[in-house]
């Protein structure tokens, strides 16, 4: 089903642009905004990728070396792709998604965080940390537009106007 938006018939957004390009983007754009808000806490960049990769090893994975910060990346980009095919997935439905990507997508990133942070994190193996507001503001900042306006962003530009 398409839509007519001034004239032009609006398709649907192409999936490998999506997920693909729109993932990958999000997972680097995230990663060096994780980088540098976690380096403001005194991380270095091996101990953020470590701290993805404690989800599934807990504190044992800040012993681990490069090969957990390796397990840590793969685990992040597998996460954006999941992000990014969940929004492809609920645009084919709801094709406001990919048609007003600013505004969905800021939000879509924010949700995301919130879900990471307060559902999935729980059920994790990750060390429990203290509240921080400047680095909820950031996470809640950067993944409205660093994840959720890119994948968005990415959605609406792959979409056939004919």
């Amino acid at each position: 089903m398409s839509n007519v938006i001034a004239g032009k018939e609006i398709g649907k957004p192409s999936a490998f642009d999506t997920i693909v390009w729109g993932g990958l983007a999000a997972g680097v754009l995230d990663s060096v905004d994780a980088v540098v808000a976690f380096g403001f806490k005194g991380m270095n960049p091996i101990q953020v990728l470590q701290y993805v990769a404690s989800g599934l090893l807990g504190a044992n994975s800040f012993r681990g070396g490069l090969a957990t910060a390796a397990l840590g990346t793969g685990l992040h980009f597998l996460i954006a792709f999941v992000v990014a095919a969940v929004y492809y997935a609920a645009s084919l439905k709801l094709p406001a998604l990919h048609r007003q990507a600013a505004a969905w997508g800021l939000l879509y990133g924010a949700a995301v965080y919130l879900f990471m942070n307060y559902f999935v994190l729980p059920l994790s193996a990750v060390p429990k940390s203290s509240f921080s507001l400047p680095l909820f503001l950031n996470g809640i900042l950067g993944h409205a537009i660093f994840v959720g306006f890119t994948i968005a962003s990415f959605a609406h530009r792959s979409t056939k106007t004919s």
